[in-house]
């Protein structure tokens, strides 16, 4: 079995010995506040068994996600399965609003059609204990998840915490009904209620945004450029690209400076030199590595790019020119601009490359119109 896949049996180990862990205690604290809760006829109470019985549910749908995106790559799927775990987080968050919904609507009629609640001491020690529980458990779960890069796993940690603190809330309006007699208890569901609608709509939008393809990790991206920039024939790094196939799962592209002077030979030991080093240190996959030849040497050629770069960052929203190369014999320059996306780019571009061609008449220009996808 090669490293890569010895990795990603641990990872799943991991995530599923996590997950059962989570499924046990979320199960156990469900089916206590239910029958607590209905005893003391508690809609708060019941409303937060509810809520744990989704997070046990959720932890299943994990554990499936997780096997699933673990499945070996095949010709219809050549870069695995590994957005099966955002497309499960998916289907978590339809439980979880689901489950938000319906007892927004139990806590509703409980206002409109007031029932008293019967708090016991068994309420208040079940109460206790599962604060007690949930924010242990949270920790735990987040601890995990951060250290395997699993969102899922993240998410259900941050959503223990959450939960200690809607249990709180819970024994909070028990205290205030047996000490002043004042029933709040009904109002507090619709609290949860809504905290579970507002922590779906955030797991909906995470993962819907992968999926669509979200913005690579800054850290991530940095250090990758680092790594790239350690090699002394390359005098830049610009244009990366992270396409994400999973937690832990890219496939990369990236544009370098060189020498102008450097052959085929040395620019394949170059690539490969590149893509060995990012896959050891990152365990990213460089799919490819393009070229800019870089004009080296020469003071005047120099002093022209410097010119033309003041001019061309000068205008609002242009966040950086690179792949600057001069042909002599030919007369044109060429460049790329990374236009930022809160202003009109189009228009940005065609100003600035106006005013370079009305700077520099004798030369032709070929300028693209990048975009900005890495930090």
């Amino acid at each position: 079995m090669s490293e890569a896949k010895e990795l990603m049996a641990s990872r799943e180990k991991t995530i599923v010995k996590t997950s059962v862990i989570g499924i046990g205690a979320n199960i156990l604290l469900a089916a206590f506040k239910a029958i607590v809760g209905f005893a003391a006829n508690s809609v708060a109470i019941i409303s937060d068994a509810v809520n744990n019985l989704t997070d046990a549910l959720s932890s299943i749908i994990t554990i499936v996600g997780t096997h699933l995106a673990a499945k070996a790559p095949d010709k219809k799927h050549p870069m695995g399965h590994g957005r099966v775990e955002y497309m499960s987080a998916l289907v978590v968050s339809a439980i979880v609003f689901y489950a938000g919904a319906t007892t927004l609507i139990d806590s509703v009629k409980k206002i409109i059609h007031p029932e008293k609640p019967d708090y016991g001491a068994s309420a208040i020690i079940l109460l206790v204990a599962a604060i007690i529980v949930k924010l242990l458990l949270g920790a735990y779960t987040k601890s995990v998840g951060k250290k395997v890069n699993s969102g899922s796993l993240v998410a259900s940690g941050e959503d223990a915490s959450n939960d200690a603190v809607l249990s709180a809330s819970v024994l909070a309006s028990a205290v205030v009904f047996l000490v002043f007699k004042v029933d709040l208890e009904s109002y507090v569901g619709v609290f949860i209620s809504l905290m579970i609608i507002k922590a779906s709509y955030e797991m909906i939008s995470e993962a819907v945004s992968e999926l669509l393809g979200a913005r690579a990790d800054k850290e991530l991206t940095s250090s990758i450029k680092r790594t790239i920039a350690r090699d002394e024939q390359v005098h830049g790094v610009y244009d990366l690209i992270l396409n994400n196939y999973g937690p832990d799962r890219y496939l990369a592209s990236v544009h370098v400076e060189v020498d102008s002077k450097l052959t085929a030979a040395d620019i394949d030991a170059l690539t490969r030199r590149l893509q060995d080093s990012v896959y050891k240190e990152h365990s990213v996959l460089l799919a490819a590595v393009g070229i800019y030849s870089f004009n080296m040497g020469d003071d005047r050629i120099g002093k022209l790019r410097s010119d033309i770069r003041n001019i061309v960052m000068s205008f609002d929203g242009v966040l950086q020119l690179h792949g600057f190369y001069l042909d002599e014999e030919k007369k044109s320059i060429s460049f790329d601009m990374i236009i930022d996306f809160s202003v009109d780019r189009e228009a940005v571009y065609a100003e600035a490359v106006k005013a370079v061609s009305e700077k520099f008449p004798g030369y032709s220009f070929d300028v693209a119109l990048d975009t900005d996808f890495s930090d």
